[in-house]
């Protein structure tokens, strides 16, 4: 076996399954998962329909580049979307369709890593983090580096407080914005900060923005990698990957589509190493994919939906919990009167809720856990279950 696989942690659920083990929670109350960052929203009726008129594809083969039109598609959407220089992403180098952003940024890693270092490569990480980048690192042979998220610098890394070493060892960097669990969107100067970091010690940047989509002001959306690379005038992308999907975007993660844009040169060495991967897009995928890429009203509908949620839940936890509105995304991450593993498991006990331990999404970095004494609730049931759980939270509380 890979002895690298030895250095993966559980994943945080199934750490939560084992904080819930042997607790029976109360049966005249329904559970309510505020843990798993699943859209419960419904898919787009013309996605379905269009999944139904493709299955004839079922008897060919997709190639791993993707159908042009997807490509093309993509690419339209991405230079509307960020502001970018019209056919500055070319659909045949810079576009590169994945099944979702998890299997992409873990597979991007394993490409980029080079191992014939002096020294151990490292792959720097905010903390807390989506598992996937640590895993990633360990079985890339890297180290993860994480650079904690306090809320006294809004929940950003404090990248100047980098020591010089790092970033020489640094190979990969991950960027989470809007961040999980966090919410936090990184600032379009921060951004051209770090490419500027990224040219001087020859690193690559991986944004990791598949919230981008949620946030709460129509006129002020996230900015994004590439968006800060055309404001530089660098229309080559380099060193830089941003990796999008339409699972939250069109609550669609079922569908498991999504692509990666940026720099053709990885693209290419990208696409060669996902020939051999074996992950190619199912042909009906692309085919759906392409109609939800194309329609921006069921995304403006769908953030109406979660702008609801968020302003009765924060209106009801108001003086109840230490808990702020993010700038983008659909999680909350509020403080906890108790340390968040046993808040998670008494909630569920008595209130049956479910919501993930914070310290489950960190790792200890320096003298603390950022995400210890936190914990994270996805806002992803319908409006009227995330009423009733903040009330019963409200309860809870009240009970400490």
């Amino acid at each position: 076996m890979n002895p690298d696989l030895s250095k993966l942690q559980p994943y945080p659920f199934e750490r939560l399954n084992k904080l819930k083990a042997g607790v029976t929670p109360p049966e005249e109350l329904e559970h309510i998962a505020l843990s798993i960052g699943e859209p419960k929203h419904p898919a787009p009726d013309f996605v379905r329909q269009e999944l139904i008129e493709q299955l004839h594809t079922l008897s060919g083969y997709p190639t791993t580049k993707g159908l042009p039109e997807l490509r093309s598609t993509i690419a339209n959407w991405a230079e509307k979307r960020f502001q970018l220089n019209p056919g500055s992403l070319d659909p045949e180098h810079n576009i590169l369709p994945c099944n979702g952003t998890r299997e992409a940024l873990f597979a991007i890693t394993q490409s980029v890593i080079d191992r014939n270092q002096s020294a151990t490569p490292l792959v720097v990480s905010p903390n807390p983090f989506y598992q996937i980048y640590e895993g990633a690192a360990y079985l890339a042979g890297a180290e993860p580096y994480f650079l904690n998220c306090l809320e006294e610098n809004n929940f950003q890394p404090d990248y100047d407080a980098v020591p010089t070493d790092v970033w020489q060892r640094c190979q990969l960097l991950f960027l989470c914005s809007p961040g999980n669990p966090t919410g936090n969107v990184t600032s379009i100067e921060q951004l051209k900060k770090l490419i500027a970091l990224a040219d001087q010690y020859d690193f690559i940047i991986a944004a990791d923005e598949c919230y981008s989509e949620i946030y709460f002001d129509e006129n002020q959306p996230p900015v994004g990698l590439l968006q800060a690379c055309a404001e530089l005038g660098r229309n080559d992308y380099r060193r830089c990957l941003a990796f999008h999907s339409l699972s939250k975007r069109s609550n669609l993660p079922g569908l498991r589509s999504g692509f990666v844009a940026g720099d053709g040169e990885l693209l290419q060495k990208f696409l060669l190493f996902r020939t051999y991967h074996g992950c190619s897009m199912p042909i009906y995928t692309q085919r759906a994919s392409i109609s939800a890429w194309e329609d921006e009203q069921h995304v403006v509908t769908n953030r109406d939906l979660y702008r609801a949620k968020f302003d009765a839940v924060l209106d009801r936890l108001e003086g109840v919990l230490e808990v702020n509105r993010p700038d983008a995304g659909f999680y909350l991450w509020p403080k906890t009167p108790i340390d968040d593993e046993t808040f998670a498991r008494e909630l569920f006990a008595q209130q049956n809720i479910t919501v993930l331990a914070g310290s489950y999404l960190s790792r200890q970095s320096g003298s603390s856990n950022p995400g210890s004494n936190r914990v994270r609730m996805a806002l992803v049931a319908p409006l009227e279950e995330c009423i009733e759980a903040a009330e019963r939270i409200q309860r809870f509380v009240a009970s400490l």
